[in-house]
């Protein structure tokens, strides 16, 4: 059973870009509960799209673990 915070992030997953929704569903499949993923995603869609494709390297320096593993996605 999931706990409301895995609930709760998969509900935050839902992006107005299908490409960001078809990346964050796959981490979601391989990682349940990411606390830091949690947090990235207060970015806006637009922004959170241009880290995770790689056309921006904007983004605070404690989400490069994350970056990289959404990008491998």
């Amino acid at each position: 059973m999931e706990s409301l915070d895995e609930r709760r992030l998969k509900w935050k997953c839902r992006r107005g870009l299908l490409e960001l929704d078809l990346v964050l569903t796959k981490y979601l499949e391989k990682t349940p509960y990411d606390a830091e993923l949690a947090e990235f995603l207060d970015l806006q869609d637009n922004d959170l799209w241009d880290i995770v494709s790689g056309r921006s390297d904007r983004y605070e320096a404690r989400f490069g673990g994350l970056v990289t593993r959404l990008r491998a996605i």
